[in-house]
């Protein structure tokens, strides 16, 4: 379904040789669109990185290092810096198309808009005396984004989405600092809390005359539990046995709800970001399989 306002279109099916992206509009668009698209995310763009100089890198700075932060926390901030950028791309093309350019344009101009809106952070990480540069963030930045770019095209559309999940989990009352205090800052720093998910639309792979419900999406996810500190040997030593999670579940995708209504198109586009709650089989070392009836 297409955000609102936006010009839908429609790309024939073809899992030998995908259709090329079209480079010009079926239909004429308000020309205040494209300055509105553009100003909204200038503005945007100004006022967050403004923010974070003022408001969250307020202490003291240091030259410019870099700071190998890969084995830490599971591989879960990476997750989502995947998600991020993929998603933030993604809104870009499609608010893009719906400014009035041609697909072609819209991807080529707002496919990589993920990467540019979360890199600039390592630059502030980088001058943290407590941080620093990490080059796999970028580069789970860079794939976020590059994942939305090779799929609309190969094929014209998603039809793999990495979306997250999220649930309270009591490590973060051992460690508040970092792991967040208000539901808000949990669902940021939490990484016990968070599960990222792979959702297939499998239904636009079968056969023509399948009917496999396009808006019912098998479903792979990624956690971990007792993370309270950012590295094992450090978990250890608090008496914690961090240690991976994977998932088997579906999803449904809200999308393809037949629906007239605008309002709903807009909220059922924002919700595709997120894993609904569902019924899910987990793996791990610890547990082995474990049924969950519903999970989130």
């Amino acid at each position: 379904m297409p955000i609102r306002g936006q010009v839908e279109y429609h790309y024939p099916v073809s899992l030998s040789r995908p259709a090329p992206l079209p480079d010009s509009l079926p239909l004429a668009v308000p020309r205040y669109r494209l300055p509105l698209v553009i100003g909204t995310f200038a503005a945007g763009y100004a006022g967050t990185y403004s923010a974070l100089a003022a408001g969250w890198y307020t202490g003291p700075r240091e030259r410019f290092h870099w700071f190998n932060d890969l084995p830490e926390w599971k591989q879960l901030d990476k997750a989502g810096h995947f998600w991020g950028a993929f998603h933030e791309s993604r809104g870009a093309v499609d608010m893009l198309r719906w400014a009035g350019l041609s697909p072609k344009k819209a991807l080529w101009y707002g496919g990589f808009v993920g990467f540019l809106l979360q890199s600039p952070i390592e630059y502030f990480d980088g001058r943290d005396p407590a941080y620093g540069a990490s080059a796999s963030d970028l580069a789970a930045n860079f794939l976020g984004s590059a994942g939305l770019i090779g799929q609309q095209l190969a094929w014209g559309e998603v039809r793999l989405m990495p979306k997250v999940s999220f649930h309270l989990t009591p490590y973060a009352r051992q460690r508040p600092n970092v792991l967040g205090q208000s539901f808000g800052e949990r669902l940021l720093k939490d990484y016990n809390g968070q599960t990222y998910w792979l959702c297939a639309d499998v239904g636009v792979f079968l056969p023509a005359g399948s009917r496999w419900p396009r808006w019912l999406q098998p479903a792979l996810g990624y956690g971990a539990q007792q993370l309270v500190y950012n590295d094992a040997a450090t978990n250890r030593a608090a008496g914690l046995d961090s240690y991976r999670q994977y998932y088997l579940s579906f999803d449904l995708d809200l999308r393809r709800i037949p629906t007239r209504s605008k309002a709903l198109r807009t909220v059922f586009y924002v919700a595709s970001i997120f894993h609904l709650p569902a019924p899910a089989l987990e793996l791990n070392r610890k547990r082995g399989l474990v049924l969950h009836g519903l999970y989130y």
